[in-house]
């Protein structure tokens, strides 16, 4: 087995205008597919959900306010899964909720560093 991060990338919104139902059902759809990867055994770290306030670190040690929500889309969280190579991964990755919300789901091999 090796193990992948699954990055959720959604497009930017505003959360004001999201009722409290809209939020529980999403709360949901991601507690169900993530508990269905847990299930099988494959869930290696949770991970987190990202708060959309930050800074940017940039080369020179210039700090920006980041990420700038004029943005199409933002990083949402990401979570690691264990899998037998990238095809299964992405396999995984399907049934994602941030696909329901015209997000993505970026599926990368983590470098294993013994070797």
């Amino acid at each position: 087995m090796k193990d992948f991060v699954f990055v959720f990338r959604q497009a930017s919104y505003d959360q004001g205008n999201t009722s409290a139902d809209e939020i529980e059902a999403v709360n949901k759809k991601w507690n169900d597919w993530i508990g269905g990867i847990a299930a099988q055994g494959r869930l290696k770290n949770h991970g987190a959900r990202l708060e959309a306030a930050g800074k940017v670190l940039k080369p020179g040690g210039l700090v920006t306010d980041g990420p700038f929500v004029e943005i199409r889309e933002r990083l949402g969280g990401f979570i690691v899964v264990s899998a037998d190579n990238l095809e299964e991964a992405t396999t995984m990755a399907h049934g994602c909720p941030a696909l329901d919300a015209d997000g993505s789901v970026e599926i990368r091999p983590i470098w294993n560093m013994s070797h």
